[in-house]
C-alpha cells in the first residue's frame, strides 16, 4: 500500500520547479519549502531531490550558481531557465487535467 508522501511519478520535478519559480533557491530549503506548503505531507528526500536536480539541470530546465546561503555557508542555488517556466506551464496544465480526473473517478457515486 502507497503512503501519503509517496509521490505520484513525475510530479517531484513539477514540485521542484514550482518551488523555485517563485525565487532561486538551494537544495535543502527547496525540500523544506515542499515540507511547509504541503503542510508536512510531502518529504522529500535527499536521494530524491538531488537526482532530480541534477537531472533537471542537465536537461536545461534549470540552472545552478554558487552564493552564500543565510547562515553563511556556500550553496548551490538553483533557477528556473526560460525552458523551465514553458516546461513548468505544461507540466501545471497536464497536473490539472490528470488531478481533475482521479478526482471525478474518486468521486463517482456509481460504478
Amino acid at each position: 500500500m502507497s503512503r501519503p508522501t509517496d509521490l505520484v511519478q513525475g510530479t517531484l520535478d513539477l514540485l521542484i520547479l514550482k518551488t523555485i519559480a517563485l525565487e532561486p533557491m538551494h537544495g535543502w530549503a527547496i525540500a523544506q519549502r515542499i515540507r511547509l506548503l504541503s503542510q508536512d505531507v510531502l518529504k522529500v528526500q535527499q536521494g530524491s531531490l538531488y537526482p532530480a536536480l541534477h537531472k533537471l539541470e542537465h536537461q536545461a530546465f534549470i540552472r545552478s550558481a554558487w552564493d552564500t546561503s543565510d547562515n553563511n555557508r556556500r550553496a548551490k542555488y538553483y533557477s528556473l531557465t526560460r525552458a523551465g517556466e514553458k516546461r513548468l506551464a505544461r507540466e501545471l496544465e497536464s497536473w490539472d487535467r490528470l488531478s481533475t480526473a482521479i478526482t471525478m473517478v474518486a468521486k463517482a457515486s456509481e460504478l
